[in-house]
């Protein structure tokens, strides 16, 4: 039997914590967003501690629950620095991964999200007209023993979206940073595009394996 995580947590308060000096939809190549995504992911998952100096740098900046990065405007934040150390502890003593496969037929399911959420400015993970991140990806290949989804809204540096996700402000129990982490996941479709209420937009749909079917 197949076993399934759904993440239902949305990354609303997540792009608020690291995107007040976000580069305009317009200018953004998305494909190429998608790749250093992937790449981030694969950094933070196989060398944790080293991703975690990425978080120690931020910590300098807060403020209370304020962060304060030079030359961007304050973003206030629902659990200030406990969270990014929070994380930090977790990253330090977690143990390496392997790299995630970037799996084709996934990232045409995401990307199908995209596009649907691109037009209606809605947010979440599923959808009347799709479903589920299932029924997504279920028309290009067959997920096998675990499927889970991130979905984060506003950011368009890939190392902010990544680390937004693994710090999680706001969000109980953690799901995205669980999922990033996820020993049983082993592939990835990830796919980004514009959002007409929150700029962009980023769908990473992973699972611990897919058979893609041939087109």
């Amino acid at each position: 039997m197949k076993q399934t995580i759904k993440i239902t947590a949305l990354c609303i308060f997540i792009l608020m914590f690291l995107s007040s000096n976000e580069a305009a939809p317009g200018t953004i190549d998305f494909r190429e967003l998608e790749g250093e995504i992937l790449k981030e992911l694969n950094l933070a998952r196989t060398n944790p501690q080293f991703y975690a100096s990425f978080l120690k740098e931020i910590a300098k900046y807060f403020d209370g629950k304020e962060l304060k990065r030079p030359g961007e405007l304050p973003v206030l934040t629902r659990e200030g620095v406990t969270a990014l150390n929070e994380a930090v502890r977790f990253m330090e003593k977690k143990a390496p991964l392997p790299k995630l496969r970037w799996s084709g037929g996934m990232s045409r399911g995401a990307r199908d999200h995209v596009e649907a959420q691109g037009n209606t400015g809605m947010v979440g993970h599923g959808s009347s007209e799709q479903g589920d991140l299932r029924d997504r990806i279920h028309p290009y290949g067959n997920w096998e023993k675990i499927v889970g989804e991130n979905i984060v809204y506003g950011h368009t540096r890939a190392r902010d979206a990544i680390l937004s996700l693994i710090i999680d402000d706001g969000v109980p129990h953690r799901g995205h940073r669980r999922n990033i982490f996820n020993p049983n996941f082993l592939v990835a479709g990830i796919a980004c595009g514009p959002h007409p209420v929150y700029h962009s937009m980023c769908v990473m749909i992973f699972a611990g394996g897919y058979r893609e079917k041939k087109q």
